[in-house]
C-alpha cells in the first residue's frame, strides 16, 4: 500500500491504526475515505484517548501558546495519575496549573517551576514527582522522540545533579553526558492555523514548545485558532506538517497575559495609570 499523507511517522508508534484502508460509507466528516481531522469540540477529539497513568506532552512557554481549551477538557475528565512533559506547569489556576490544583498529575518533566506557587508545594512536599531538564534538552528530548532517535549525547548539566544516574562518554576529551528521546501516548498543542489536512502555522512566539511536543506524542491533537481549505496556505509557510496531526479542533481562546506590565501614564500631575489600566 503506498504510503498515506495521514500515516504516522516512523519512531512514533501509532495508538490508532491510521494508515488503514479507506472505510466502506465513511462516516459525515471523513471526505473521500481519508482520515476525519476536524472534530467539533475539545471532548470530541480527545475522546477515547484519555486513560490513568498515561503520558502527555504539552505544547507553550508559561501562558504563551498553551492548549488551553484541551487542558480544560482533560480536567473535566477526571483523568489521573498523569505524566506531563512540558516547561513548565502554567500558573495557579489556568493553563495545566488546573491539572495540578485536582492532583491529576502525578509526574512534571519540566524546566522551569515558573509562576505557579501550587507547583512549588506539591514538589518540596513530596506530592508530586518531578524530573527537571535543562530548557534546551528538554526541547531535544521531545524533538529526538519524535524524529525515532532513542538517546543523544550533550555537554548540558555535566558536573551536576542532572548528571547523577545517566551515562557519561568521552568524546575528544570532552564528557558528554546520555539523554534519552521523550515519546508520549498523546501530544496537545495550540496553533494559530491549521488547513484541513492538518499542516500548521504557528503566530511567532507562540511557536515555542508546540512543535517538538507535536512531533513526539504517539497521538497528537490540536487546537487553533483558524480553520482553512486544504492548499490555500503556502507550502512555504508551514510550520509543522500535517503528518504529525491525527485530530484538529477550532475554538476561541482566553489567551491570558502571565505577567502584564505596563508604563505609567505621562500626564500633567505625572499620574500613573490606573491598575490593569494601559498607558
Amino acid at each position: 500500500m503506498p504510503l498515506r499523507h495521514d500515516c504516522v511517522p516512523l519512531g512514533r508508534g501509532p495508538v490508532v491504526d491510521t494508515c488503514a484502508p479507506p472505510v466502506q460509507n465513511p462516516p459525515k466528516g471523513l471526505h473521500g475515505g481519508t482520515m476525519r481531522k476536524i472534530y467539533d469540540n475539545a471532548d470530541a477529539a480527545l475522546e477515547g484517548l484519555l486513560k490513568d497513568g498515561m503520558s502527555i506532552a504539552a505544547g507553550g512557554f508559561g501562558l504563551c501558546g498553551i492548549p488551553e481549551l484541551l487542558i480544560a477538557s482533560i480536567h473535566k475528565s477526571g483523568v489521573k495519575d498523569l505524566t506531563v512533559a512540558s516547561n513548565n506547569c502554567g500558573v495557579d489556576g489556568f493553563g495545566l496549573g488546573i491539572l495540578l490544583d485536582s492532583k491529576q498529575i502525578r509526574k512534571m518533566q519540566s524546566s522551569y517551576v515558573g509562576e505557579n506557587a501550587e507547583f512549588m508545594r506539591q514538589y518540596l512536599s513530596g506530592e508530586l514527582e518531578l524530573e527537571f531538564n535543562p530548557q534546551g534538552t528538554l526541547a531535544e528530548r521531545m524533538r529526538a522522540g519524535g524524529a525515532g532517535i532513542p538517546g543523544f549525547y550533550t555537554k548540558t548539566g555535566v558536573g551536576t545533579v542532572i548528571a547523577e544516574g545517566k551515562e557519561v562518554k568521552n568524546f575528544d576529551g570532552e564528557d558528554y553526558i546520555l539523554e534519552r528521546g521523550i515519546v508520549t501516548d498523546l501530544a496537545i498543542v495550540k496553533a494559530w492555523k491549521a488547513d484541513e489536512t492538518g499542516n500548521l502555522v504557528f503566530r511567532k512566539t507562540a511557536r515555542n514548545f508546540n512543535v517538538p511536543a507535536a512531533t513526539c506524542g504517539r497521538v497528537c491533537v490540536v487546537e487553533v485558532e483558524e480553520i482553512v481549505p486544504a492548499g490555500s496556505i503556502d507550502p512555504d509557510h508551514i510550520h509543522l506538517p500535517g503528518i504529525y496531526v491525527h485530530r484538529i479542533i477550532q475554538g476561541e481562546h482566553e489567551k491570558r497575559i502571565e505577567q502584564r506590565t505596563v508604563r505609567k501614564r505621562a500626564d500633567q500631575n505625572n499620574a500613573p495609570a490606573a491598575q490593569g489600566e494601559e498607558a
